[in-house]
């Protein structure tokens, strides 16, 4: 990602400067996509860059709301500790990674900070709303470069009302019935933890319970319904969760796991109605995922890594991905979350 010449005319000390990078969307507007943030050189240390945030925290927080993504460049941060200490300084709630009903392998770093994905670097995690395919899902996400891939490793992002915006417009019919029925999804967990692949946390750490018991009374309370399986794991459907949300600006988004879903999950381009049915349990004609995915991809925005990078994510206005790599080096993109006040997990 290259950047190009910042404006020489300077800016009240309580603004924070914009930077124009390559192939950003809307860049003349104000919710420029993604906002670029780079050090203003006098944050020596993860202390004066946490108070840099804290400082600026009323127009970052406006300009994410109006961007949905912003990241930050040339921060002295290098390690879990220091992002942890960065991302502290929003003062967001935290949203701990083992409450989620996430059932991706992760690796924790610090108690808050853990891996991005553990999935293989050959394999591409598609475009989502992070946990949009459970009820309980965090507002923000971070996302900190500790070691950028040798080649590849990008960080798709998307915006979710430009999205829907071209999906309407291209097939109204699509973009309304996904908002009037919502969207249904079936996993299953496996009983023991697998780290061998990527959907690999078993049904006790999915959801913090020791007993099958203790598992479908939770279940039974987040609205699934469920099936035990004879090697032990453990098939589940949500309830009817939204793929259209309206956000508090009135803005519609296109909110949902359906793109990593179709293209990434195990069996689901063969057999999708197994996995993915629409809130009503009829079926989602195939047609229409393979145009949501089409659609996406033109709108989606590669974060090319550079080392201590920090991507701040609205999870309600866009989404992201992972492109595969390769080389010597271990990619690591370490992740920390934060909470809606209404949607912490219990």
């Amino acid at each position: 990602m290259s950047s190009n010449r910042e404006s020489s005319n300077k800016e009240p000390s309580n603004k924070v400067k914009l930077t124009s990078v390559d192939k950003q969307f809307c860049t003349d507007k104000p919710d420029v996509f993604p906002a670029v943030v780079v050090n203003p050189d006098d944050c020596a240390s993860v202390a004066e860059s946490a108070d840099y945030i804290r400082h600026h925290k009323a127009v970052i927080e406006q300009q994410l709301a109006q961007s949905g993504a912003i990241l930050f460049r040339g921060f002295p941060l290098d390690s879990a500790e220091a992002f942890d200490e960065f991302t502290a300084s929003f003062g967001y709630p935290n949203f701990y990674y083992k409450d989620s009903l996430s059932n991706a392998v992760r690796i924790n770093f610090t108690e808050r900070v853990f891996t991005a994905n553990e999935a293989p670097k050959e394999v591409e995690i598609y475009l989502h709303n992070e946990m949009a395919q459970t009820p309980i899902y965090p507002d923000k996400i971070f996302f900190f470069c500790l070691t950028p891939a040798d080649h590849g490793g990008a960080s798709p992002i998307l915006r979710c009302d430009l999205l829907l915006d071209a999906l309407a417009q291209a097939n109204p019919a699509l973009a309304a019935v996904f908002e009037q029925k919502g969207v249904k999804y079936t996993t299953t967990m496996p009983g023991e933890n697998d780290p061998n692949s990527g959907q690999g946390r078993s049904w006790k750490s999915t959801l913090s319970v020791e007993t099958q018991t203790e598992a479908e009374e939770k279940l039974a309370r987040l609205g699934y319904r469920w099936q035990w399986q004879q090697d032990g794991s453990l098939k589940a459907t949500t309830g009817k969760l939204p793929a259209v949300r309206t956000l508090a600006d009135g803005r519609k988004v296109f909110f949902n796991q359906l793109v990593a879903a179709y293209q990434g999950w195990s069996g689901v381009r063969e057999h999708h109605q197994d996995t993915l049915c629409f809130g009503d349990d009829s079926e989602i004609p195939k047609a229409w995922l393979e145009e949501i995915i089409a659609t996406a991809e033109q709108y989606a925005f590669d974060v090319e890594w550079q080392a201590g990078d920090v991507a701040v994510v609205d999870n309600n206005l866009a989404m992201h991905g992972r492109r595969p790599y390769g080389g010597e080096t271990k990619r690591q993109v370490l992740v920390a979350l934060g909470a809606a006040t209404d949607n912490i997990p219990a």
